[in-house]
């Protein structure tokens, strides 16, 4: 049986039909046009290649065909075998329980891959310079569908791979190769091979039984024909037999037998025995003759017969073919449609997606702002929990130490009747109130040499001189006031009553006084901050953490100063000179020129009214007020104090040095007037201290902070801030600083305030944090964030 071959190259696809086979678009227009070569019917010069999906097992098979057929034409044969199991996401299904759509595309991948797998092998041929061509069809079983296409292509050569323990038996085997050897019809001849090597050949039968069961119904009828031809051929000799001893006998069989019997009897009587013979030769040369004619007759209605079937099994194969693409052009139509209302409801189902996910985002944003207010609720209120928490852990501390100073007290007072006179000083009241050290005159004429211009230290206001001594064995401070000064002995007065009574780390110790000239011998420290930071050769050495630490440390003693019991204490004269550094750069206070005892909240002194003795002294410190009326209250040593913060900062003494920070802070350029001897500043650091001194130096002493314990506290953890790690809800999302003051934003966030008000002043109307647009532009003081700073700050 031979096929047709094609004018132009294509791949044939065989189908079973009752494997429901349905080819992919691409092969029902025969494949891809130009990409595999079609086979030709089956003629006796072609082998047939059966391969897998292994490839290296079908380049042995390839390479051995090449090597036993001299310029074979090559059919690659090759059974599809669907997958039962298809994977999903809940793991591998069989294709009966998978989803319609799942399976369709699975099997889509499969063919495709067979087709790949196809091409592969039609490159090696073609590499090999073998014109080879492709047949394959579809099967749940390999073996059967081999019988199949050997059956409907008429295969006569096929070689196919075999396993080498299964072809001795290959007629007890029930694997592929002694399944196909069983199955494929007789006149097939198979050659069995293993990587390379042929292990058993499979020889066909007789040519009789090599044709189809439809080609050996008509030869049967040939043969009868040509048995008819035998006897017509006996009859013949008869006649000439009968003729040849002159008996009549004309047989009806056949014509030619009639014509020959009349010639011979008319012409019996005159022949002569020479002329019996010549005719006797003649009869058996045109008996041949026709016995050859009869055999060309059979051969050739054998061929024709043989042609018949081949045009009638194509013209059944074509029809097939043409049935199965109009149905499968039928499915494909309505598999379009059926995609398109997919697609479409797809398409409105994306629609009400995208509708319903903006809504889902405007709830979550609204959702997201009510979780920040109620989540600043919560801190406000754990805040005044801890601080409840803190406040009473702070009185019954404050109850343990009155116990301790009670007790102490009263052991001192035990204690005193023992003290020798020269302990005891005379208290404004009369009574015996302080104990400090007294000095006669010529004690201290000995620790001055007669106070001698080398030992002094300084000339100060109210006739006032500081000298150098020595006395105890230990280097002093003494402060001699002129004794006509009335002003000057009230001062004294009042610097031994409240100073001498005042124990602090941060404040200058008194250690003893003189009546005779009169005096106060204080503890000597070298220098002081003015001079100190003055010095070219030691502003090099103070770094902005040395200075926050100082303002801290002057911070502490402003405010037992400001909360001493029963009178509040006022210092009334600080500045970078009465502000004195030991070794270790550790500051105390001293020069309380205008301190006074004070029974309320403020008290005035009117005593100073004398501008020209300021002129002298430090003017840039100075509270405007008092300068103003005299009047000193604790507000004046808190605009000393933010005088000294901003001094410190900026190593300026400028006349308008607030005016300058405060407007550098508010154009966020800080960084311009900050003293760069200082170092690196921290960027929050130094926009608190500015804060803080900015609020100090106002001009209205009602709107000048308190000092505090709560600032005490952050100022003390300020120089240590960036050894710490900071909490991220305390970062300003914009600057990554600590915020100094946190303002809560329509997004939920909150910020800082400067920073966020320059965010939106440049045309801005989105989120910083969402990059969304914000529902509105107002801003909240977040009050609990800025407690919760402050309370970090105060706490290590």
């Amino acid at each position: 049986m031979k096929l047709l071959r094609p004018s132009h190259p294509t791949l044939t696809m065989a189908t079973d039909a009752c494997s429901g086979f349905s080819p992919p678009s691409n092969f029902r227009d025969g494949f891809h046009r130009n990409s595999l070569p079609a086979p030709e019917i089956v003629g006796d010069d072609k082998v047939y290649v059966a391969v897998g999906k292994s490839v290296e097992k079908a380049v042995s098979l390839f390479h051995w065909t090449f090597r036993r057929f001299r310029d074979p034409e090559i059919c690659i044969l090759h059974v599809h075998q669907p997958s039962p199991l298809i994977p999903t996401l809940l793991g591998k299904l069989p294709a009966t329980q998978a989803n319609s759509d799942v399976v369709c595309a699975y099997r889509r991948e499969e063919r495709e891959e067979m087709q790949r797998l196809l091409l592969d092998y039609i490159s090696l041929c073609s590499r090999s310079k073998v014109k080879a061509c492709v047949v394959t069809t579809e099967n749940d079983q390999v073996r059967k569908g081999i019988v199949d296409l050997v059956n409907e292509y008429g295969v006569r050569r096929l070689v196919m791979g075999a396993a080498p323990e299964n072809w001795i038996k290959v007629k007890k085997n029930s694997s592929k190769s002694s399944y196909t050897a069983k199955n494929v019809p007789p006149f097939c001849q198979i050659w069995f091979v293993n990587k390379g090597q042929l292990l058993y050949t499979r020889e066909p039968t007789e040519e009789y039984d090599l044709l189809p069961p439809s080609i050996h119904q008509d030869s049967s009828a040939l043969r009868s024909q040509s048995l008819h031809y035998s006897k017509t051929e006996r009859e013949l000799q008869q006649v000439y037999r009968r003729s040849s001893s002159s008996t009549p006998f004309i047989p009806g069989s056949t014509s030619t037998a009639r014509s020959l019997l009349s010639n011979t009897s008319s012409e019996s009587g005159y022949s002569s025995e020479h002329d019996l013979r010549f005719e006797e030769e003649s009869l058996c040369k045109q008996l041949e003759e026709v016995n050859l004619e009869a055999k060309a007759s059979r051969n050739e209605a054998f061929q024709e017969l043989l042609k018949q079937k081949r045009l009638e099994a194509q013209a059944m194969k074509a029809n097939n073919q043409v049935k199965a693409y109009e149905s499968a052009h039928d499915e494909e139509v309505e598999l379009r449609k059926v995609a398109e209302d997919e697609l479409d409801a797809a398409r409105r189902e994306n629609e009400q997606l995208v509708e319903q996910k903006e809504l889902t985002s405007k709830e979550l944003q609204k959702v997201m702002r009510n979780i920040a207010i109620l989540e600043n609720q919560v801190q406000e209120a754990n805040r005044r929990r801890e601080e409840s928490s803190e406040e009473l852990k702070l009185i019954q501390a404050s109850v343990a130490t009155l116990k301790i100073e009670k007790l102490t007290v009263q052991r001192q007072q035990m204690e005193a009747a023992n003290w020798l006179d020269r302990w005891k000083v005379r208290g404004q009241g009369g009574g015996t109130t302080l104990r400090l050290t007294e000095f006669s005159l010529v004690d201290l004429e000995n620790a001055t040499c007669g106070f001698s211009e080398s030992f002094k230290i300084s000339q100060e206001g109210y006739g006032c001189s500081l000298y150098k001594g020595e006395m105890l064995n230990r280097t002093v401070m003494i402060k001699k006031l002129h004794r006509n000064n009335l002003q000057a002995q009230q001062e004294f007065q009042e610097e031994v009553q409240v100073v001498g009574r005042l124990q602090h780390k941060h404040i200058l110790s008194l250690i003893g006084i003189c009546h005779d000239a009169p005096a106060l011998v204080y503890e000597y420290i070298p220098s002081n901050l003015g001079n100190h930071l003055s010095n070219k050769t030691n502003s090099y050495s103070m770094s902005w953490k040395t200075r926050t630490r100082i303002i801290s440390q002057i911070a502490n003693a402003l405010l037992f100063l400001h909360t001493s019991r029963p009178e509040k204490l006022v210092h009334g004269n600080l500045n970078p000179e009465s502000v004195v550094l030991d070794s270790e750069l550790s500051c105390k206070l001293c020069n309380f020129r205008f301190s006074k005892l004070v029974n309320e909240e403020t008290f005035r002194c009117r005593s100073f009214r004398q501008y020209s003795e300021l002129s002298n002294g430090p003017f840039l410190f100075t509270d405007p007020d008092v300068l103003q009326t005299g009047d000193i209250t604790t507000k004046s040593d808190v605009y000393s104090f933010g005088m000294i913060i901003l001094w410190l900062i900026t190593g300026s003494r400028s006349a308008g040095l607030a005016n300058e920070v405060r407007k550098a802070a508010s154009g966020s350029n800080l960084a311009s007037v900050l003293d760069a001897s200082a170092g690196e500043w921290s960027g929050f650091v130094a926009k608190r201290l500015a804060d803080l001194g900015l609020r100090c130096c106002e001009s209205n002493s009602t709107d000048r902070p308190v000092i505090s314990l709560v600032m005490v506290k952050e100022l003390e953890q300020l120089s240590s801030l960036e050894d710490r790690r900071v909490p991220s809800s305390f970062l300003c999302p914009i600057l990554k600083e600590i915020m100094h003051d946190p303002q809560l934003a329509a997004d939920g966030f909150s910020y800082e305030g400067e920073a966020l008000r320059g965010w939106l002043t440049n045309g801005r109307e989105t989120s910083p944090m969402t990059n969304l647009k914000l529902d509105h532009l107002d801003l909240t003081p977040n009050h609990s964030i800025r407690v919760a700073i402050q309370d970090w700050l105060c706490n290590p």
